[in-house]
């Protein structure tokens, strides 16, 4: 294992860079404030009628479209949707890029699949925050900095390894420690603990528990509680001392039922279905899958995410926050009929606000 910290990048790799951020959401507003913080000259690139583009301006940052943003740039960073990103580069993005630039991204998915195919005179690279932007840039502000990947796809210039780390450092992530990887291993392993265990795995098992509750007739507040609302104490408990600090501090009952029931839940069966996940990871079907869902219309995707959202638990949860200030709860979630593919609509309703939160 390879970690990079501040004495192993030099800033002079980058010296005299011009920087480009495709993308003004969760990610990109961090990106281009860090990197502006760092002294380096950054420029924004959105669509035309991209929801983004107000803050980005008001924000200080000049703006133009991606292609044109990109033109003449020494460094461009891609954090644009997954889906979205071909496209981009098929519209006269990969044209822009001059030879010899650093072509970042912050997932691998689009390099790995070959939905993108870079020009072979740019360095790819990538540099990965291990966190939502509004905590990149808080880390940044602290100075305490935020983790972070890093990977080298393709070194045309002999510096590419040295340039991202540049702007690892630019972005703060060096100050906590950036891991090295490859494009491979980073979306492979990201794929695999969000579908079976970060949002699928997790959205599964509290859903399940709730209607095994319900069904049984507990009361679906009660249920909602001990199945949803509790999970985030278990997991904080985790983040800050593993599976070691999280089972020191619960009851010696709650302890004893992780070790004789958990393994019941989380069976044979789920780890062959783990391994099956994987693999279609790893051999490219899941990948193929949610680009034939996109370029169909999404109307599969959309479905699913219509039926979620009116699930008992979100009516029950939705109810319960209301009462429960000292969260902060997000009240103003975007109906489903109002879903967006712009990150920064979606990062507005993941981080509460004033105007977000109960009074």
């Amino acid at each position: 294992m390879q970690i990079y910290y501040d004495k192993d990048a030099d800033p002079a790799a980058l010296a005299g860079s011009r920087v480009t951020i495709l993308g003004y959401g969760s990610q990109g507003h961090a990106h281009a404030q860090n990197l502006r913080d760092s002294g380096y000259p950054v420029r924004v690139g959105l669509r035309p009628g991209s929801a983004s583009r107000a803050q980005a301006l008001a924000d200080g940052f000049e703006v133009d479209d991606p292609v044109t943003a990109a033109r003449d740039a020494d460094v461009v960073m891609v954090l644009i949707p997954d889906h979205d990103q071909a496209a981009l580069f098929s519209s006269g993005l990969t044209e822009a890029l001059k030879p010899g630039c650093l072509l970042l991204f912050a997932h691998g998915f689009s390099i790995h699949y070959g939905t993108v195919v870079p020009p072979r005179g740019c360095d790819v690279a990538m540099v990965a925050p291990k966190a939502p932007g509004h905590m990149v840039r808080a880390c940044f502000r602290d100075r305490v900095g935020c983790p972070a990947l890093l990977a080298v796809h393709q070194d045309a210039t002999g510096r590419a390894r040295e340039r991202a780390l540049a702007y690892a450092r630019g972005l703060g992530s060096t100050m906590a420690g950036v891991l090295e990887t490859t494009f491979k291993e980073e979306t492979e392993t990201d794929l695999f603990g969000e579908q079976t265990v970060l949002c699928g795995g997790v959205s599964a098992l509290v859903t399940a528990a709730f209607e095994t509750l319900t069904e049984a007739g507990y009361q679906p507040e009660l249920a909602y509680f001990e199945c949803l609302h509790e999970l985030k104490l278990i997991v904080d408990l985790m983040y800050q001392g593993g599976l070691s600090l999280m089972r020191y501090s619960v009851s010696d009952t709650a302890e004893y039922g992780d070790y004789v029931s958990g393994p019941v839940i989380v069976d044979e069966h789920v780890r062959e279905q783990m391994r099956g996940v994987l693999a279609r990871i790893q051999d490219g079907s899941f990948a193929e899958r949610w680009i034939d869902e996109n370029r169909s219309g999404r109307s599969g995707f959309l479905a699913q995410r219509q039926a979620h959202a009116n699930h008992p638990i979100e009516e029950v949860g939705q109810r319960l926050r209301a009462q429960m200030s000292w969260i902060r709860p997000v009240v103003a979630v975007p109906p489903p009929g109002a879903a967006t593919t712009d990150p920064a609509s979606k990062a507005a309703a993941a981080e509460p606000s004033a105007e977000l939160a109960v009074p």
